[in-house]
C-alpha cells in the first residue's frame, strides 16, 4: 500500500486497527502521521482523544494503556507512536497488536529500517493491520517525483525546471517538497513554475549551476565552461567544490557506462538510473570523447578532487584549481 492509499482511505472513513509505517523515505512517513496527527479528528475531539507518543520517551506498558483506552465523545481515538524504533521494549507490542481496540487507529512511526519480515509481529502486522514499507526513490525518479507531486498541488511544473531543483537538493523529498510550497506561495496567480521561477525563489542561477556545468563540459564547449567557472569562483557558495567534483565525477562515470550498454536510449536511461531527459545529452557528450578521454577524465577528477582537500597540492585557490582541470579534461 503507498501512503496515499492510506489516507485516501481515512477521508473516506475506512479504518484498520493500526498502521505500521517503516522503511528509509521519512517523507512518506511523516505524510501519514501528519495526517494522523492533525486531520483524523477535531479541534475539540484532540483534547481527549490524541495521544502521541515517542519510543526513546516512552515503554510498552504506556503504549499499550493508551492504546487500550475508549474515545469520549467521539468515534475513535488516535494514538501516535513516533520513533518507534528507539523503543527498546517494541516487540513488547505484539500482544496488543494480536487484539486491538478497534476504537483506537494506533500509528506506528518506525524509520530507517524495518522490523524483521520472518518474525511473529511482522506477520501479524500484514494480517491484521496496514503496513506502508518505504524506500528511497533513485535519482531518476526524483524529476518525475517533483512533477506529481507540483500536479498534486493544482499546478504543472516544466521539466526542466523539476530536474533543476532535483539536482540542486538531491534525494531529499521532505526539502524538494518544502522548496515547491514555497513556490506555491509565491506564485499564487501562475499556473505553471518554469526554471526562472526556481532561480528567483529557491535561489539556483538557471544558467550557472553544476547541471548546465555538466552539459557545456559535455558539448566541449569551452567559452560556457569558463564563464560558469569564472562565476562559481566568483560566487563561491553557489557551487562548492566538494559538491561540483563528485557531480562531475558521476557525471563522467555514467557517461564511461554509455560505450558498455546495447540497445537504444531507454535501455541507456535504465542502466544508468537517469531521467530520459538527459539521455541524448550523455550519448552526444559520450561521442565527443569518447572512451579514452573519458577515462582519463574520471582519473583527473579523482586527482583534483585530492588536490582540493590539500593532498599534493601547493594551495591553488579552488578558481584556478577547476579552470586548470577543466583545460585537461577537454584537451
Amino acid at each position: 500500500m503507498e501512503y496515499q492509499d492510506i489516507i485516501k482511505d481515512w477521508k473516506q472513513n475506512k479504518f484498520k486497527a493500526f498502521y505500521w509505517l517503516e522503511g528509509e523515505e521519512d517523507f512518506f512517513i511523516d505524510q501519514v502521521v501528519s495526517y494522523a496527527e492533525h486531520e483524523l479528528l477535531t479541534e475539540a475531539e484532540k483534547g481527549f482523544n490524541l495521544t502521541v507518543l515517542y519510543g526513546k520517551d516512552t515503554d510498552w506498558s504506556t503504549v499499550v494503556n493508551a492504546c487500550r483506552r475508549y474515545p469520549m465523545f467521539a468515534e475513535r481515538q488516535v494514538v501516535v507512536l513516533k520513533e518507534a524504533q528507539a523503543m527498546r521494549d517494541l516487540l513488547k507490542l505484539e500482544a496488543y497488536l494480536d487484539n486491538p481496540l478497534q476504537s483506537t487507529v494506533f500509528v506506528v512511526a518506525h524509520k530507517q529500517g524495518k522490523i524483521d519480515g520472518r518474525s511473529k509481529m511482522a506477520k501479524m502486522i500484514k494480517e491484521k493491520g496496514v503496513l506502508l514499507s518505504t524506500k528511497k526513490l533513485y535519482d531518476n525518479q526524483l524529476p518525475a517525483w517533483a512533477e506529481a507531486y507540483v500536479s498534486s498541488r493544482g499546478l504543472a511544473i516544466t521539466q526542466k525546471a523539476a530536474i533543476l531543483l532535483v539536482d540542486h537538493i538531491g534525494n531529499d523529498l521532505s526539502r524538494i517538497a518544502n522548496e515547491i510550497d514555497k513556490l506555491l506561495v509565491n506564485l499564487p496567480d501562475k499556473k505553471k513554475i518554469d526554471e526562472g521561477d526556481i532561480e528567483k525563489y529557491v535561489g539556483i542561477s538557471k544558467e550557472y549551476n553544476v547541471f548546465e556545468l555538466q552539459n557545456a563540459l559535455g558539448a566541449k564547449n569551452a567559452a560556457k565552461v569558463y564563464k560558469i567557472i569564472g562565476y562559481f569562483a566568483a560566487n563561491p557558495k553557489a557551487a562548492p567544490l566538494p559538491m561540483m567534483l563528485p557531480a562531475l565525477y558521476n557525471y563522467f562515470a555514467k557517461m564511461s557506462l554509455v560505450f558498455t550498454i546495447k540497445g537504444g536510449e531507454k535501455e541507456i536511461a535504465s542502466a544508468l538510473g537517469v531521467h530520459p531527459f538527459f539521455v541524448k545529452d550523455y550519448i552526444a557528450a559520450a561521442r565527443n570523447y569518447g572512451p579514452d578521454a573519458t577515462d582519463r577524465a574520471i582519473l583527473l577528477l579523482q586527482q583534483y578532487n585530492l588536490r582540493s582537500i590539500g593532498i599534493n597540492d601547493s594551495g591553488v585557490e579552488d578558481g584556478e584549481l577547476m579552470k586548470e582541470l577543466m583545460y585537461k579534461i577537454m584537451a
